[in-house]
């Protein structure tokens, strides 16, 4: 929502505030390297977790500022899209997450996103999912959060490649082991995958392309589970293992990392008569493992 005034100095109209948010991830549910150029990429996992952000223009040439103060990122996009809308002034942007930071839950991805559409809201700016991808591109490697879907993402050119639909809501029963992770230092790591990982890579996202179709939250599960161990050389998780055994004892369906974070849970069907007894098993269970225990819910779009 906005609220217009006219900017003095240049006869336009301009929004006071603009307003927007962005969902976070749970991890991925996939994320490798395709035999490919620039084959690097991503399954999203949407979660009911979201960044707000507020951006409140000033027509003077005030300071462009942010809070929390360490947001430097989104900063940057502000005064990216500032510029190209000729925006003559400055302004405050604020942002309000409940996203954990550096935990692999798309935090920063979340932050950048609400942020352009605040900004663009604020302006009256058109802001489409390609041009928020081109600034995007320009500051950090970006997962899919600006797309209202499940979507395979070229996460370091910061491009879509499919969006693959939704599903119905799980349940992530969480833990973290611990410490955080810069995306940005994450992904200059050389990926030590071999021609053979990429080929199979290539394999487990047909399948979980065909399981989101299809619905099949076993096979999303499945796939889930092969690429957090696929991961183990690049982002080793000493939990994992112990983890896989509490979702086999529940009767869980996967086991879902965050591939460049330290969050790793366990997916339960919420629609299944046994999810309550489930999902208080395994929250006792990864308190024991590992502690800090957290449960989300994967957002359906249907």
């Amino acid at each position: 929502m906005t609220t217009e005034i006219l900017t003095p100095a240049a006869g336009r109209r301009a929004a006071t505030t603009g307003v927007s948010t962005a969902f976070g991830t749970f991890g991925e549910l996939l994320q490798g390297v395709l035999p490919e150029e620039h084959g690097d990429f991503l399954v999203t996992l949407p979660v009911a977790r979201w960044a707000m952000a507020r951006f409140e223009p000033r027509p003077d040439a005030g300071p462009l500022t942010v809070h929390p103060a360490h947001k430097k990122k989104a900063l940057r996009l502000t005064s990216m899209i500032l510029e190209d809308a000729g925006w003559p002034g400055g302004g405050t942007l604020t942002i309000h997450s409940t996203l954990p930071e550096g935990k692999g839950l798309a935090s920063s991805s979340a932050d950048l996103v609400a942020t352009a559409r605040a900004v663009a809201n604020a302006l009256d700016e058109p802001m489409p999912p390609r041009r928020i991808e081109s600034y995007l591109a320009r500051i950090e490697p970006t997962d899919g959060v600006l797309y209202s879907s499940i979507v395979a993402f070229h996460h370091r050119t910061v491009r879509l490649r499919a969006q693959l639909g939704s599903l119905p809501s799980m349940a992530v029963v969480s833990a973290d082991e611990g410490g955080a992770v810069d995306t940005v230092d994450f992904n200059n790591i050389p990926k030590p995958f071999t021609e053979a990982d990429k080929r199979e890579y290539a394999r487990l996202l047909d399948r979980v392309t065909t399981a989101v179709a299809r619905r099949d939250l076993p096979e999303v599960g499945r796939v889930a589970t092969e690429s957090a161990r696929m991961n183990q050389v690049l982002r080793h998780k000493w939990s994992l293992e112990g983890m896989a055994a509490i979702c086999r004892d529940v009767g869980g369906l996967g086991v879902v990392v965050g591939h460049s974070g330290t969050a790793i849970g366990i997916l339960l069907d919420t629609a299944s008569p046994d999810c309550p007894a489930q999902l208080a098993a395994a929250a006792q269970a990864c308190q024991e493992l590992v502690g800090n225990v957290t449960v989300y819910r994967t957002l359906s779009f249907d």
